[in-house]
């Protein structure tokens, strides 16, 4: 039988079946998909083919075969460098939710968000939330980081989930289609996905005063059926989004801003750093490409991992 993943404990899947039945299933051996050492094999948001089991008094199966994924969002894993986790697959719209303090979202990490989006062909929008907290200082900052992605060609929307403000705009973008929901503990993805479908009635839970981080509340990614034509897929909160699989020569195709002037270059390998005739640098210099953009790229060139002390906004 077919089937979609919609949960992933790391040993037992939750599989809705085309007789739209879900089935407690597990897997068989090792999947290995095109090479990628992954923590987790099957992904929440995987097309699969299993097998029914009838040996016991819960609805189980047996998953046989990953079919392949349009896309999928991946990371290296904590704590182990050379492992992988994907965090869901065939995935139409990406959201990451955007806070300026309570927690804080750097630019460095959505820069990284951005690029993974970019390099799997995933149409990405940011959400900037909690807008009804800032102060009008605060809110300047926004609407500077609003101006500066969409500047690059991103969708960008001031919500706030708590009191529901363009919540259906989120609605509008989500319309058919299987989103997914990011961003660190705490910047409001269960209180949003409430607002959106509050009969699901997620947990949620308050920022640590001490660190200012958010609490997970999401254990593992998840998939729910909404009322209004759409599927959303809620992820745990991350604290870093390690780049998998992007080879120095091509990240900067995936800055659009730093593409769409590659052919400008003396060089057809220009990595926009100490190269002359640079056409990516001489548009820093006159400030048509924001610096924590070009500050995210060297960062990601240089293996390094996002800097969650220095606060770029203001470099």
């Amino acid at each position: 039988m077919n089937g979609i993943v919609y949960k992933s404990t790391g040993s037992w899947y939750s599989v809705k079946g085309e007789d739209q039945q879900f089935y407690k299933c597990r897997i068989k051996g090792k999947f290995r998909i095109k090479g990628i050492k992954s923590t987790n094999p099957v992904a929440v948001g995987d097309k699969v083919v299993f097998e029914k089991e009838n040996n016991s008094d819960e609805i189980t199966g047996v998953i046989k075969t990953i079919q392949e994924r349009d896309n999928y969002i991946i990371r290296k894993s904590v704590n182990l460098s050379k492992q992988t986790h994907i965090i869901a697959s065939n995935i139409d719209v990406a959201f990451l939710l955007v806070t300026l303090n309570n927690p804080p979202t750097l630019t460095a990490f959505i820069d990284r968000f951005l690029v993974t989006t970019e390099a799997y062909s995933i149409h990405a929008v940011l959400l900037f939330n909690k807008v009804d907290t800032y102060t009008e200082e605060e809110k300047d900052e926004i609407r500077f980081l609003m101006g500066m992605y969409k500047s690059i060609g991103y969708e960008c929307i001031p919500i706030s989930a708590k009191t529901g403000k363009n919540v259906d705009r989120v609605k509008e973008a989500m319309m058919q289609k299987t989103a997914m929901f990011s961003g660190h503990s705490g910047t409001g993805k269960s209180t949003l996905i409430n607002q959106l479908a509050p009969s699901l009635d997620l947990k949620t839970a308050s920022i640590s005063e001490q660190h200012l981080q958010g609490q997970h509340t999401t254990t593992f990614a998840e998939m729910y059926d909404l009322p209004f034509d759409a599927q959303i897929i809620d992820t745990p909160g991350i604290k870093g989004f390690g780049i998998v699989d992007i080879e120095k020569e091509e990240l900067g195709d995936y800055f659009p801003e730093f593409f769409e002037l590659k052919e400008a270059c003396k060089f057809n390998n220009c990595l926009h750093i100490e190269e002359p005739k640079c056409a990516v640098k001489k548009a820093l210099e006159e400030n048509e490409i924001p610096w924590s953009r070009y500050k995210s790229y060297l960062q990601i060139i240089e293996g390094e991992e996002e800097n969650y002390r220095t606060d770029i906004y203001k470099s």
